[in-house]
């Protein structure tokens, strides 16, 4: 079973003077790579935040933001009365403006507002951590369908990769025989004697540098230890990405040895398979 790191989650919450939206986005990374939006009043509670997420979530670059839609009953900054006044009264010494003018001007002057500071009420923060946990259950369940869709997109293209080593696998007596008769007509080509035991000799020596029977049987493991990976409880994009570069250094060296145009189409095609594959396991949790 694996997660993807694409996921989104939200949770809205209306308490008797404000509304809390709670919002949870995460892409590919390497990481974990946490930023938190939140009003003042609330940062002391990131820290907290911060390890809870991360111990559900590992990894991804995650976006935390909580938005606060306050009522005017519950405003925080009050008008400093007194203060105002004694701007206008001010003013009023030196312009014959009228008294609206007079205080347009007055609430653009230092202190003419004063804005308090909240404290955080701890009934109030229960009910948003339970919204909280309710968006990251949402992001949860998001990587996990994501991931679903990856995983068989996965064995998908491992079936395909396998099927084209089926298909090397029936080739391959056909190449070295191919090898034989190309290196017995040079020979014979060059139109000089030689030792029939001394030239079967080299050829078995030649044709030994071109066995891809080590690499058949490695990149046939690693191919069922990739889908053996992906049916474990865990989903870890670094060890399927592990085993990827494994199977392409087995493909790789299968293409280098060929020596025969037909195996070297189908090791281009599980190339190709191979690309598409570490491509998604970018985004493998």
């Amino acid at each position: 079973m694996i997660h993807s790191m694409t996921g989104y989650g939200k949770s809205v919450v209306q308490l008797p003077t404000k509304k809390i939206t709670i919002e949870l986005k995460s892409l590919n990374s390497k990481n974990l790579d946490l930023n938190a939006r939140m009003p003042s009043i609330y940062r002391e509670k990131e820290l907290s935040l911060r390890k809870a997420i991360a111990k559900v979530l590992v990894r991804g670059k995650i976006d935390f933001s909580i938005y606060v839609e306050t009522t005017a009953e519950d405003t925080s900054t009050k008008i400093n009365t007194p203060v105002v006044k004694q701007y206008m009264k001010q003013l009023q010494e030196v312009t014959d403006g009228d008294a609206i003018e007079l205080l347009k001007m007055a609430v653009r002057f230092p202190d003419a507002l004063n804005t308090e500071r909240e404290e955080i009420d701890e009934t109030e923060w229960k009910v948003i951590e339970v919204e909280i946990d309710a968006a990251i259950e949402q992001i949860k369940k998001y990587r996990l369908d994501e991931g679903n869709v990856l995983e068989q997109d996965f064995k998908n293209r491992v079936a395909a990769i396998d099927d084209l080593l089926e298909q090397v696998i029936l080739m391959d007596p056909d190449r070295i025989e191919g090898v034989r008769e190309r290196l017995k007509k040079g020979v014979e080509d060059l139109r000089e004697k030689y030792d029939e035991n001394r030239f079967e000799q080299e050829l078995v020596y030649y044709i030994e540098k071109f066995d891809i029977t080590e690499e058949k049987v490695r990149l046939k493991n690693h191919l069922e230890y990739f889908v053996d990976a992906l049916n474990s409880k865990d989903s870890n994009g670094k060890k399927l990405g592990f085993i990827g570069q494994e199977m392409g250094r087995e493909i790789n060296t299968i293409g280098s040895k060929s020596n025969y145009a037909p195996m070297q189409q189908l090791v281009v095609q599980m190339k190709d398979e191979l690309e598409k594959i570490k491509e998604q396991l970018l985004n493998v949790l």
